[in-house]
């Protein structure tokens, strides 16, 4: 019984311990995140168990309680009321000590009866899965030594440390800490990449939060949500059923007037909105004056602040406002584009107005963005009067 009841070799364990770390993280991805705490889908009854039953083995996690604390994160992103930003906590405790952070969480009832409404509350998770938490993990020990022989202690130790180290560590901590950002969000959430097979599209975390109640994570075609493929191959089963996911603006280029459409279509979309004013207008703004610079120090000053100008205004630290804003006053240009970039995130936040009010806002910055003499700007003006929620037939 030294290689335990299945008699595998050392590759085939490790082989064995990556499938089921796998099965893991796309329980937490399918079932915590996606399904129980935000809603994207819907999944059939036996599955939905499945994953409960995996998780209380392999994790002991009591849902009402991830549930809540994940809830928690979104509604107090990057605030003292934050179960785990390093912005507020500095990224070494999360990243080590997330485990503790999320016990420590789990701990206050406050929290979960406030956020941790609408998960399962059925006989078996009121009197096995949230009662007796630790019982999974015993019973999980157990097994993987009669599967895997003394070599199970060493597979239980890293299926403990899994969710640990790279949910509560490397999600909540380096994805708010390091990484790209493809919309730029309040919070301070970024992308990591290439973990996508360890952590199941959880490394998308930009994405997720600037569209938290999408199921799929990926946003560029080139980004890979391993939790989404899952999902898909659900679906065809009859195993899963999606409420929601990230939707690209339509764009008719026929329609040359904001109307109300125009409105809801550019609010709808606001974070690709800008992200592609960012990529069209800004960065293009920025290559033509860096190109133009004779002035090494002027070369220098403008490469610097490259991220600034498309940096959301609230996470920009005031040294570095500083350093932007001397740029901005020295060239018009930039400081036109970057000026109608602030007034243009100002529409969506007018949304409290009345519908003649933002339609009237939103039709004079076309109009002033047209008459601006900068061509990037003129342009993205005109495509911004094509954006539709009609579909093509209407």
């Amino acid at each position: 019984m030294i290689d335990g009841i299945l008699g595998l070799s050392g590759w085939e364990k490790v082989v064995a311990v990556l499938v089921m770390t796998h099965i893991t993280i796309i329980s937490v991805t399918v079932f915590l995140h996606r399904h129980q705490a935000h809603r994207a889908l819907d999944l059939h009854p036996v599955l939905s168990h499945f994953f409960r039953f995996w998780l209380w083995l392999t994790t002991g996690i009591q849902t009402k309680a991830w549930v809540a604390i994940h809830r928690k994160h979104h509604a107090k992103c990057e605030t003292e009321d934050d179960p785990h930003s390093p912005q507020v906590l500095g990224i070494k405790k999360v990243l080590w000590e997330g485990a503790e952070l999320y016990r420590e969480a789990s701990r206050n009832e406050k929290t979960l009866e406030q956020y941790g409404r609408g998960t399962p509350a059925d006989w078996l998770e009121r009197h096995i899965y949230d009662a007796h938490s630790y019982c999974g993990l015993v019973l999980m020990f157990i097994v993987d030594i009669l599967l895997f022989g003394i070599a199970g202690i060493s597979v239980w130790a890293v299926q403990m440390l899994w969710i640990p180290l790279f949910a509560a560590g490397v999600i909540n901590g380096i994805g708010h800490w390091w990484g790209y950002r493809n919309y730029e969000v309040p919070d301070a959430s970024t992308n990591i990449v290439p973990w996508g097979i360890l952590i199941g599209g959880e490394e998308l975390h930009n994405n997720h939060h600037t569209f938290a109640t999408s199921a799929k994570l990926s946003a560029k075609w080139w980004e890979l949500d391993i939790g989404w493929m899952y999902i898909r191959l659900f679906q065809a089963l009859g195993l899963a059923s999606v409420n929601k996911r990230l939707t690209r603006p339509r764009i008719d280029p026929a329609k040359t007037t904001v109307d109300m459409d125009t409105v809801r279509a550019v609010v709808n979309h606001r974070f690709q909105v800008m992200a592609h004013y960012c990529r069209d207008v800004l960065h293009q703004v920025h290559r033509d004056e860096l190109s133009k610079a004779d002035d090494a120090s002027d070369r220098e000053r403008l490469k610097k602040v490259r991220r600034l100008l498309v940096r959301e205004a609230s996470l920009i630290d005031e040294s570095a406002q500083v350093k932007l804003h001397a740029v901005l006053s020295d060239n018009d240009r930039l400081e036109t584009v970057y000026r109608f970039k602030l007034e243009l995130q100002e529409l969506w936040k007018r949304s409290a107005e009345s519908n003649e009010k933002m339609l009237q806002a939103l039709q004079e910055w076309c109009r002033r963005a047209e008459a601006s003499g900068i061509r990037t700007l003129e342009e993205f003006a005109q495509v911004l009067q094509g954006y539709s929620l009609r579909t093509a037939a209407s």
